[in-house]
């Protein structure tokens, strides 16, 4: 098969996998929250609850994929996530339990892993094996395509009046179109490069690891906080109603070239300094909307913030990549475990907060302060370890 040819459907089967396991398995409850609490009766703590148990099925993901060497189950075990991302995606439209909403939603998230950790883990390796660049940017890409699509969906069924119901039954019928090419042309671990290669694994001191993790757990934080609430936080401001779609669909519209953006100036500044860089401005585009809530104040939150997490994400993972390249998903494992316990820990204070306060702007406040600790955590390795860094990852 022709070189350039496998590489495009690599990367589209790994874009499509990200619309499945990300998209819709993750990404549309946020966009489906303020639907649901306004016809299914879900509050906002509620609503906090069921995203967290989301993130908890996340957090089971990466365990299972971090504790299993063996490729050929991770690529079978992707395959099954597939299905499973269809399925708790159209079972969330046969009832009103918050019980049986919850377990689906926990499987989802489990799901979700697959495009993230598994799906990311094969991709790299593959880039690897026919040594094309270590990087994973495109396939990143498919989480803000996978926003963009979802957004596009929702707010079509919306403008036709369709019920909570019926927009579950429409992401379960793109989940199960978008689930063909992923299910076709993820590449198999036992495809082999053109050429022998001998992956050489640099890790990082565990202290570097450490301190790498506490911040990567402020960014799971933050990026919950937003993810998850964003929509219900524009829908709620004065003048803004019926515009939370929007805000969803210029996070992906900004998510979609963000990782590529960040990987060009990786490999001129190295990994950690973009990532600081990625920090700041994801930091500025939490707070923004408990500042102010007019439209071009939301907007510009919202490109910042779809610009931003993803990067962190793809950076991390990259990272991942050059540091144990014989096998990426030992440390994308270790890494995501720390984001993945901030995704499980803040949207239930952060619902409860809205609660109390009738606004989402202390759960902000707190967000956006979480992931300016975790700026000064990789303000400290740069200064540290930067120069080691550029020079071995970048």
């Amino acid at each position: 098969m022709d070189i350039k040819l496998s590489k495009y459907r690599v990367y589209l089967a790994g874009i499509c996998s990200l619309i499945v396991t990300a998209g819709i398995a993750r990404f549309s409850y946020s966009l489906l929250l303020p639907i649901m609490q306004d016809s299914a009766g879900l509050s906002e703590s509620q609503g906090g609850w069921l995203a967290t148990t989301n993130f908890m099925g996340y957090m089971t993901g990466v365990f299972i994929a971090s504790s299993m060497h063996n490729l050929n189950y991770k690529y079978n075990l992707h395959r099954l996530y597939l299905i499973l991302s269809i399925v708790t995606c159209g079972a969330m439209l046969l009832t009103t339990n918050m019980l049986v909403w919850a377990i689906l939603r926990y499987i989802a998230g489990i799901c979700a892993s697959g495009g993230f950790i598994i799906a990311a883990g094969l991709i790299l390796k593959w880039l690897v094996n026919h040594h094309h660049r270590a990087e994973l940017g495109i396939h990143f890409a498919g989480a803000g395509v996978s926003i963009v699509i979802t957004s596009i969906l929702v707010e079509v069924m919306l403008t036709m009046s369709a019920s909570w119901q019926q927009q579950w039954l429409a992401l379960a019928v793109l989940a199960a179109i978008a689930a063909i090419p992923a299910w076709l042309w993820m590449p198999h671990p036992a495809i082999k490069g053109t050429a022998t290669h001998v992956a050489v694994d640099n890790p990082p001191s565990k202290t570097f690891t450490s301190i790498l993790m506490l911040a990567y757990f402020c960014a799971g934080y933050g990026y919950a906080v937003s993810s998850t609430f964003i929509v219900d936080i524009v829908e709620r401001a004065d003048g803004l109603a019926g515009k939370g779609s929007l805000a969803f669909l210029l996070i992906g519209l900004a998510a979609t070239p963000a990782a590529l953006f960040w990987d060009r100036i990786a490999r001129k500044r190295g990994y950690l300094q973009t990532l600081l860089g990625a920090y700041i401005l994801q930091a500025i585009g939490i707070i923004l909307p408990a500042m102010n809530e007019t439209l071009p104040v939301v907007i510009i939150s919202a490109l910042l913030f779809g610009g931003t997490f993803i990067a962190c994400v793809s950076l991390v993972l990259t990272m991942a990549g050059n540091f144990y390249p014989s096998n990426p998903a030992k440390f994308m494992g270790t890494m995501t475990l720390a984001y993945g316990v901030a995704q499980i820990i803040a949207p239930i204070p952060t619902g409860y907060l809205a609660e109390a306060f009738g606004n989402y702007d202390i759960g902000l406040y707190l967000s956006a302060t979480v992931v300016v600790i975790g700026s000064l955590l990789l303000g400290f390795l740069y200064l540290d370890n930067g120069l080691v860094e550029s020079k071995n990852t970048a």
